[in-house]
């Protein structure tokens, strides 16, 4: 293998981190558009067109340096491509086995190791093997002091802290909107038109089937963009991100939240800088500790963790089911239509889904997740949905996300405890309920919050199988003290099925 063997990049490798390295600097770069990945499942065509856009910027950006082949398959675009290549460590286990019969075939030479993540694979394994117990608190704990991450010399963190979650969980203001100043907006150009042209084709010809609603491109497709996006954020709004980010506002989707999951997630972004750039703004006074040490754990901790727990933990980890949730996704939930959706609090974060391809992570995981956990959706379905419908969905991102920490399905890996709530969690954290037909206070009859109902019915449904942690100790005592215990079951036993 030498520099002159050509770069295959995948559609979530565009950074100038997996291209412009002095060991990749000379290298042609080919990019793959294959219709059977798009085809494969039900993406959201918001997710199809940012992937393809940001293929096409960047294929424009390096000019002769890059070939673009649109093919029906990967394969059949290497084949057309004619050469062997090397290649990232990809995102899938698809693409993993993929790429090793690749190897096996001649076609690619080599798979390098990603520069997408800051810790390598081997190097969590070493960290992960013989513990008794993965807790991504001390993994972060782990991070922080092996990058130099908000760390003292002397290795303590700064502040005398690790953790400041508990002074970020502060209720939204009593106004519609946070009033921080507005996100970073990209410009649709030339290449989105034509992406959106081939999209409609694609379409009209029945060769793909998404979901959710076209619309303008929200989130960056080019490393000019992404840096735009991420200076946008750190001197307008990582100041303000902390103290409200499990905070929900129906008139506000942005909030003070970066919205920069998708450009890292497409490779965009090289994490451990944006990581350092928000360092350096603790440093010059420009945003307070809470803050910053939210949004970093969001990306050295939480980010990595997941990453890291997809390789560790295999492709059976899908098939974890701790809870012995089986039922089917609700049609109205695959073709995102919040029109089925009485509850305001679900209303919003699915038409969110549907119009943006995106919800930020509380209502993903309190809104979203809490529903799917109280109705007992079947966790392998529901984590292809959260990955196919959202815009920064990808195959590593959500196992850990949703059969681990939102439906506690692999019995508590990455999470100690469910993270079920009822219709009061939503009041305190949103403005969600003023306006709703249903009352949170409220577990019987017509008013009833199918959040407050549906908490209690998933309970006793599980309180055998969670009998043994002792976090929840308290929720089953309060569930056998319940004088209404029977009725509200029986209730929300009907509405489960809609």
């Amino acid at each position: 293998m030498g520099d002159e063997t050509p770069l295959w990049l995948f559609g979530d490798q565009l950074g100038r981190h997996f291209h412009a390295t002095p060991e990749n600097r000379g290298r042609e770069v080919l990019l793959i558009e294959s219709e059977a990945a798009l085809a494969r499942r039900p993406f959201h065509r918001q997710k199809l067109h940012l992937v393809l856009s940001a293929m096409r910027h960047l294929a424009g950006e390096l000019g002769d340096r890059a070939t673009l082949v649109r093919a029906r398959t990967y394969r059949e675009g290497l084949a057309r491509f004619g050469r062997p290549v090397v290649v990232h460590e990809p995102g899938s286990h698809a693409a993993e086995r993929l790429v090793a019969g690749l190897i096996e075939e001649g076609r690619v030479e080599a798979e390098l190791p990603t520069p997408g993540f800051i810790r390598s694979r081997r190097d969590f394994a070493a960290w992960a093997d013989g513990r008794g117990r993965l807790v991504m608190e001390d993994f972060y704990r782990d991070q922080r002091r092996r990058f130099a991450i908000l760390v003292e010399p002397d290795g303590d963190p700064v502040g005398g802290t690790w953790n400041l979650d508990r002074d970020n969980r502060e209720p939204p203001p009593h106004r519609a909107a946070l009033g921080v100043p507005r996100a970073y907006r990209p410009r649709e150009d030339e290449v989105d038109r034509g992406v959106r042209d081939d999209l409609d084709r694609l379409l009209r010809a029945g060769r793909i089937r998404p979901v959710g609603v076209d619309g303008p491109r929200l989130f960056a497709a080019t490393h000019d963009e992404a840096r735009r996006a991420l200076r946008r954020f750190l001197t307008t709004r990582l100041a303000s991100f902390g103290p409200h980010q499990d905070a929900m506002l129906a008139g506000d989707w942005t909030m003070s939240h970066a919205l920069l999951s998708a450009p890292l997630n497409l490779g965009l972004l090289d994490p451990l800088a944006v990581v350092r750039e928000a360092e350096a703004r603790l440093r010059s006074g420009e945003a307070p500790l809470n803050s910053v040490e939210g949004f970093v754990r969001q990306i050295l901790g939480w980010r990595e963790w997941i990453w890291h727990l997809y390789w560790y933990l295999g492709p059976s980890y899908l098939g974890r089911n701790a809870l012995d949730a089986r039922t089917p996704l609700p049609d109205w939930w695959r073709r995102l239509d919040p029109s089925r959706v009485s509850a305001r609090c679900l209303r919003t974060a699915l038409a969110g889904v549907r119009d943006r391809a995106y919800a930020h992570h509380i209502q993903r995981l309190m809104v979203l997740g809490n529903f799917a956990l109280q109705r007992g959706f079947a966790p392998r379905a529901l984590t292809e949905w959260f990955a196919t419908a959202f815009v920064d969905g990808h195959p590593w991102v959500m196992p850990a996300n949703v059969i681990g920490m939102s439906q506690y399905a692999d019995g508590g890996v990455a999470a100690t405890k469910p993270y079920a709530a009822g219709g009061a969690y939503i009041n305190a954290m949103s403005d969600y309920c003023r306006d709703c037909r249903y009352d949170p206070r409220i577990r019987l009859g017509p008013d009833a919050c199918p959040f407050t109902a549906g908490y209690w019915a998933w309970l006793d449904r599980n309180a055998t199988r969670l009998a043994g942690n002792r976090r929840m100790s308290r929720p089953l005592s309060g569930l056998r003290r319940l004088a209404d215990r029977e009725a509200v079951v029986e209730q929300e036993e009907h509405r489960r099925r809609y």
